[in-house]
């Protein structure tokens, strides 16, 4: 096949036009041509016969008879299919030996249209050293090298990738779940989980599809993600502009709109002006006054404004004399030597 992508695609329809021209009756081209989207969508059983005038039954017998014949002479009699085999596979062993249709459709076409993948699929299909996942609840549409594992063993192995990340309750990297299953080729597990509809990945996690940490759907939960990978306080317009620089789907949404999210969810706690950490860091809602007295309580004992205001500062991103003014303002502590305050409410 040619180099250039341009030529690449050229070269991919000329193929399909070639092979197709081995079927010698007009109305088995056409069948072929509508149920693989050759040329345009993919169309029905019902459709193929209501426009040709004969059953469903009928057009599932010949696609069936006519894919068997192209596939039994397709190492020796169809056109370019030994030279399509042979790039398909080199693709493929540089993707992990199996890769959806369309990341494989990606590497040999402009647009990756539709149209391309249609294509795509359909060539490997014939190609007897290929194996063919169709799209489904459970799968994307894929291709494999055979020599490595048919359909069956493709579907087999992703299902213990399945278990693996299951067993482990959380989101983990490719690694982890590569040794679980015992397969030292990570990028061979790596694309064996990508053909899966049920794992999702995000910053070299990989989960379950339901998981928010490998798939965040809604604004919260995005938030949460940007939040948790900092590892650190970020203010709301910081926040928003990680969402809108970040790989997320849909991640087009207004400040406004963030900060309304922070606003209602538990997860998330106002330690400043217009800074947000999560809770699970330690910390808690409330307001500063709130804040000392929890310092004191836990304390059990009257606390120096300087150690006051050094625990304080560990759950709020505020200044120092906002701390002061309210140990000195606010009725509930009182000085009990110099410089050093306890609760009111102590004896």
């Amino acid at each position: 096949m040619a180099e250039s992508t341009t030529e690449q695609v050229l070269a991919i329809e000329k193929i399909i036009k070639d092979v197709l021209a081995t079927i010698d009756r007009e109305r088995e081209r056409e069948i072929i041509g509508r149920r693989y989207g050759l040329f345009d969508r993919r169309e029905t059983l019902e459709q193929i016969g209501e426009l040709l005038g004969i059953t469903r039954e009928r057009v599932r017998q010949l696609e069936k008879a006519v894919m068997a014949r192209l596939k039994s002479s397709a190492e020796t009699d169809l056109p370019h299919i030994k030279d399509v085999q042979a790039h398909f596979t080199d693709i493929l062993l540089a993707l992990g030996k199996v890769s959806k249709i369309s990341d494989l459709s990606a590497k040999l076409t402009e647009e990756n249209s539709r149209l391309d993948q249609a294509r795509v699929s359909f060539l490997a299909q014939l190609s007897d050293k290929l194996a063919v996942i169709d799209d489904d609840d459970f799968f994307h549409h894929a291709a494999g090298i055979k020599t490595d594992h048919d359909e069956k063993i493709i579907r087999d192995e992703v299902n213990k990738i399945i278990e693996a990340i299951k067993v482990a309750g959380e989101p983990v990297t490719i690694e982890h779940i590569a040794e679980k299953v015992g397969n030292k080729d990570v990028k061979h597990v790596k694309a064996l989980a990508s053909i899966s509809k049920e794992i999702a990945h995000l910053n070299n996690r990989w989960g379950l599809i339901k998981w928010p940490m490998v798939n965040p759907k809604n604004i919260r939960d995005k938030i949460y993600v940007i939040l948790h990978d900092s590892g650190k306080p970020m203010h709301f317009n910081d926040i928003a502009k990680a969402i809108k620089g970040s790989s997320f789907k849909r991640k087009d949404v207004t400040t406004q709109a963030i900060h309304n999210e922070l606003i209602k969810d538990k997860r998330f706690v106002l330690i400043g002006r217009g800074i947000y950490a999560l809770k699970e860091w330690g910390y808690e809602k409330g307001t500063v006054a709130d804040v000392i007295s929890k310092v004191l309580r836990k304390a059990g004992e009257p606390l120096h404004r300087d150690e006051i205001v050094k625990r304080v500062l560990k759950s709020r991103d505020v200044k120092e004399t906002t701390i002061l003014l309210n140990l000195q303002g606010k009725p509930q502590f009182k000085r009990v030597a110099k410089a050093t305050y306890t609760l009111a409410d102590e004896k």
